[in-house]
Formats: structure tokens, C-alpha cells, sequence
């Protein structure tokens, strides 16, 4: 198939909301975890989370545009900078997932969705108990994008959560040990697999390449 700009643009609104959020490929599934000034907590399912710099340990997602559905998410973190980022396993793929409706503001998706709220002491939002790796997120930047509405919210890492044996020596953290799971699309989730790990590449490094059978 061979889609210009022109044939995006033609097609069904669900179609091609659907196409154009799986191109990029798996992405990570985590929860955002936030709690209102009133202590309403709130919970939602993201894609987004991108690692934005590693000193300072920075890490962005990106938000839809607010202007015709209220997004809590949003509310919360601009009324009190921090929240949480927790990794989606495979054994709640289902509760992560139906935490995406749009519930009314004093509705607990952790409720709902039969998921567990868990603290840390001095610190607001609320974390996923049932998540093995979690981070506590402060705001750092809100940084609207005009040309489609959407946000970017850049935080930084106060807390990391994660067991002592999924992380070796150099720091590496294996998702697979972790259960992680991945989204295409919207609605459409994948195990991880880790299939290799390599050095650090440099250009008077490279390997024998494998030739390609064909």
C-alpha cells in the first residue's frame, strides 16, 4: 500500500487515526498517575513517554489537545507539578487499558478499573501498586504544540522504582524480566521479547556484518 498525503487526508477519521498511530511502531504502555488538590486521584493510559536527556533525567509524554474534552491528567499536573509514570505488565493489560474512558472527574479510574494506589511519603501523586517499575515525575515544562493543540509535558525524575535483579551491572534495565508490554495503535497491545544487546557502536568498531540471504 502506498498512501500520499493527499489519500491520508481522504480517508475515514477512525481509519486513519488508526494508521497513523501504528506506523510508528510498539510503543511503551505506562499509566500516568495524578491526584486534584480536592484528592481526586486520577489514572490513564499513555504511548507517549519518551526519554528526553539522561542528566538531568528528563522525560517527556505528549497530551491531546484540551480545548473539547477536559483532560485531568493535565489539570492535576498544572495544579500541583508532579505525578506518576508506571509501567503496563501483562497481567493488568486489561484494567490499564479501560482506564482510557472518559470518566467524570470524581471518578477514581484506580477504582473503576480495580487498581491500587500507592504512596510515597512527601510526595503528591499517586503511584500504580501493581506496576514493578515506576517513576515520581515533577514538572518541569508545559510546552504546547499550536499546530494540532496537543501539549508536550517534559518532567523530571525525583523517584525510580524498579526490583534489584532486573538491572545488571551497567545500569541495563531488562523489560522482559520486568513483563513489560507494548501498544500499536490504540487499542492493540505486544509482549516484549529482548532478542540481542550490543556494545556501545563507534565507527572503528563495527562488526562482520551477516550477509543477507537474498
Amino acid at each position: 500500500m502506498h498512501l500520499t498525503a493527499a489519500d491520508i487526508q481522504k480517508l475515514d477519521r477512525i481509519q486513519r487515526l488508526n494508521i497513523i498511530n501504528s506506523v510508528t511502531g510498539i510503543k511503551p504502555a505506562n499509566l500516568i498517575g495524578t491526584i486534584s488538590n480536592a484528592d481526586e486521584p486520577n489514572l490513564a493510559i499513555f504511548s507517549s513517554v519518551v526519554h528526553l536527556g539522561s542528566n538531568p533525567p528528563l522525560i517527556g509524554f505528549m497530551l491531546r489537545p484540551q480545548q473539547e474534552v477536559r483532560r485531568h491528567t493535565f489539570e492535576n499536573i498544572m495544579e500541583n507539578g508532579f505525578y506518576t509514570i508506571n509501567h503496563v505488565h501483562s497481567s493488568f493489560i486489561q484494567k490499564a487499558h479501560y482506564t482510557s474512558a472518559k470518566f467524570e472527574k470524581n471518578v477514581s479510574e484506580f477504582e473503576v478499573c480495580q487498581l491500587h494506589e500507592e504512596y510515597l511519603q512527601d510526595f503528591k501523586a499517586p503511584f500504580v501498586k501493581e506496576s514493578r517499575l515506576k517513576l515520581g515525575m515533577e514538572l518541569v515544562q508545559h510546552m504546547p504544540i499550536p499546530l494540532n493543540g496537543t501539549s508536550l509535558i517534559i518532567g523530571k525524575i525525583k523517584h525510580a522504582i524498579f526490583p534489584d535483579h532486573t538491572m545488571d551491572t551497567d545500569g541495563h534495565i531488562d523489560l522482559m524480566k520486568m513483563d513489560d508490554v507494548g501498544i500499536s495503535g490504540l487499542n492493540s497491545y505486544y509482549t516484549l521479547n529482548k532478542i540481542a544487546q550490543f556494545p556501545y557502536a563507534r565507527p572503528g568498531e563495527l562488526p562482520e556484518f551477516p550477509q543477507n540471504s537474498d
